[in-house]
């Protein structure tokens, strides 16, 4: 009788928002599995949302009836990784950056541009987030609008700084953010074809790479450094060790370090992360309005990032002999590779043949160190007017 006491008594913890949990789990579990949107991540958070809003549950900590407090593993993650140090965001930029081949970008530097219109959804983010929900403030807005970088570490990084410690829209954040990145081959086709025709989709691009020295490729991730920490301190940590990834990929005397930096850890990191950040899907916390305006204008953040690389494009090809393809400033946003390669099979759905992967791909590196230091500028401001 006392079994079936208690296992009652867990099936009275749930709540409709517990249902609505499980069932947000089982969606990114869905589309992970089906779709192959970005698995190594929404699998983890998707499981982890389940886990975490099962009633009287240990993952998360708990206080016993005799007063003793156990400490979950999942609360103790997200504690010590990233609300304490934010050191498994910061971590998995060194794996990132060891992946990045930056000789596409060095090759055309003017590609750098495209990288900084694409963060345009930040700001109007920002903007809309004051406008439609005055409650929050500008910290609030601030952390909204950065799910515009295009970046989950960018956006937990932020989110992390400028609120309070437990603040139920973090966990919406990191949702918006790696849900819209794990969507990006979904939602930029249809916002690209909203402000480009099927001839600016077509225009063939020549590529001519000019040979970047090994030299140029060392120096490039220290001095980005360098500078940004003059630019952006509250960025280096970000910038930084994307960079220190990348430079042990360039400097050729690291070649199992940097084969590590791209597997082993960024997928051990990777799968931490997801399961980590579903602590702040608690039910009672997650399962709110406010959730739900931040995931409507996480979504309008990813449009508009996809809408200022192009309107750049296109202000540009008013004065270029040789047009540009509008859709290499849409690959501008942070979200690597995949927008890249959302602009190079929508130019070959349009004309068969055409290959601006190249001049994408480098747009898109750009999108990964403008994002971070966005990330950098937005906690400054808001630090300095408040």
């Amino acid at each position: 009788m006392e079994f079936f006491s208690f296992l009652w008594q867990g099936f009275g913890e749930i709540s409709w928002q517990h249902l609505v949990m499980y069932l947000i789990g089982a969606a990114l579990i869905y589309v992970a599995i089906k779709k192959e949107y970005e698995p190594a991540l929404l699998l983890p958070m998707g499981f982890g949302a389940i886990l975490v809003n099962l009633p009287l549950t240990s993952a998360v900590t708990q206080t016993l009836s005799n007063g003793e407090e156990v400490t979950g593993i999942i609360e103790w993650l997200f504690n010590v990784g990233i609300n304490a140090s934010e050191a498994l965001p910061v971590l998995l930029f060194i794996g990132i950056g060891a992946m990045i081949d930056f000789g596409p970008l060095l090759s055309k530097p003017i590609l750098f541009l495209f990288g900084a219109a694409a963060q345009l959804g930040i700001f109007i983010a920002l903007i809309a987030s004051l406008l439609i929900y005055p409650e929050w403030g500008l910290n609030e807005a601030a952390s909204v609008g950065i799910i515009g970088a295009a970046d989950g570490p960018t956006a937990i990084l932020v989110s992390h700084q400028l609120l309070e410690h437990g603040s139920p829209l973090i966990g919406a954040i990191a949702v918006a953010a790696y849900s819209y990145m794990a969507l990006v081959p979904i939602v930029q086709p249809m916002a690209i074809k909203l402000i480009t025709t099927k001839k600016e989709r077509a225009i063939t691009m020549k590529y001519e790479a000019s040979s970047v020295s090994k030299t140029t490729r060392i120096l490039f991730p220290i001095l980005t450094t360098i500078i940004v920490g003059f630019i952006a301190p509250s960025s280096v940590s970000l910038v930084g060790f994307l960079m220190f990834g990348n430079l042990i990929r360039e400097c050729g005397v690291l070649q199992t370090m940097s084969e590590t930096a791209q597997n082993a850890l960024t997928n051990l990191i990777t799968l931490l992360l997801g399961i980590t950040i579903s602590f702040s899907m608690r039910a009672e916390e997650f399962v709110t309005i406010e959730t739900l305006i931040v995931m409507v204008i996480g979504l309008a953040a990813f449009v508009f990032d996809t809408f200022g690389g192009i309107l750049l494009a296109k202000f540009m090809n008013l004065f270029a002999k040789e047009k540009m393809n509008p859709m290499i400033g849409a690959a501008g946003i942070s979200a690597f590779p995949m927008a890249s390669r959302v602009a190079q099979k929508m130019a070959q759905e349009e004309n068969p043949g055409t290959i601006i992967i190249m001049h994408a791909a480098g747009a898109n590196v750009a999108g990964q160190i403008a994002s971070a230091i966005a990330g950098g500028l937005i906690i400054q401001l808001v630090r300095s007017i408040g």
